[in-house]
């Protein structure tokens, strides 16, 4: 990763791995890209290690087109040895527990301290998206939400697969009306088998915007195809209007 390097932050409990750029100017407003699950699952059953083998938020954080941008993992994520210590439920049923949406929001803290920065852009990536809406309906320096391939209602989207509820996490459609006010932009692929189209229609208003605006349908994308190839194409000039 040419020009970035990795920064551990210890936010108990967890110490959570972000990849920043190694060279920056401090600017009032910080972009910080949220990952997704990552390798949570492995043939149906919970996996030993849930560091994302392609860390698609990471790679939409280096092809971001315009300010400073930062990278969060999630909780377990990048911990190496200190990976037999950190409890499965954490990328299970408990990945959008209290105490998650607490550590990532203190991580948040010390990264606005070390770019300089005032208010804040989150993007969150499938179930980091989740988070990005929790973790703005909690702060009062979120400037702009952007969610990628987003699972933003876990009793709906567990109830779609047939999977058992996440009964220890929050719901982001819970806070929906929380954070109704700040400018928005979720995308959706039109080929996304593990978050389809139709779920994202059945999230509230307070979301999705009037007549489904906030909504960002690209037909041929999957969950994970081609949204960093195309990241500053989609998301021209997004990025330098904030209010």
């Amino acid at each position: 990763m040419r020009g970035w390097q990795a920064m551990e932050l210890a936010v108990a409990p967890f110490t959570l791995t972000s990849f920043v750029p190694v060279q920056f100017a401090p600017q009032d407003v910080l972009t910080v890209y949220l990952e997704g699950d990552g390798m949570a699952w492995i043939d149906g059953a919970p996996s030993s290690d849930p560091t994302p083998r392609d860390p698609l938020a990471l790679r939409l954080a280096m092809a971001h087109p315009a300010g400073n941008a930062a990278y969060l993992g999630r909780p377990c994520q990048y911990v190496g040895a200190e990976q037999a210590r950190c409890a499965q439920r954490y990328w299970t049923n408990a990945r959008n527990a209290p105490e998650v949406v607490a550590a990532l929001g203190a991580a948040l803290d010390e990264l606005k301290q070390r770019f300089g920065a005032r208010s804040l852009v989150l993007v969150g990536y499938s179930g980091g998206g989740a988070l990005a809406v929790l973790l703005a309906a909690e702060r009062q320096d979120v400037a702009r939400i952007v969610t990628v391939a987003a699972n933003l209602d876990h009793r709906a989207w567990t109830a779609h697969h047939g999977l058992r509820p996440l009964d220890l996490s929050r719901n982001a459609v819970d806070v929906a009306d929380k954070v109704a006010a700040i400018p928005q932009a979720h995308w959706i692929g039109g080929r996304d088998r593990i978050v389809p189209e139709q779920l994202a229609r059945g999230w509230p208003q307070a979301l999705t915007g009037p007549q489904g605006a906030n909504l960002k349908v690209v037909p041929e994308f999957t969950h994970s195809c081609c949204w960093a190839e195309h990241w500053p194409q989609l998301t021209d000039g997004q990025f330098r209007k904030h209010p």
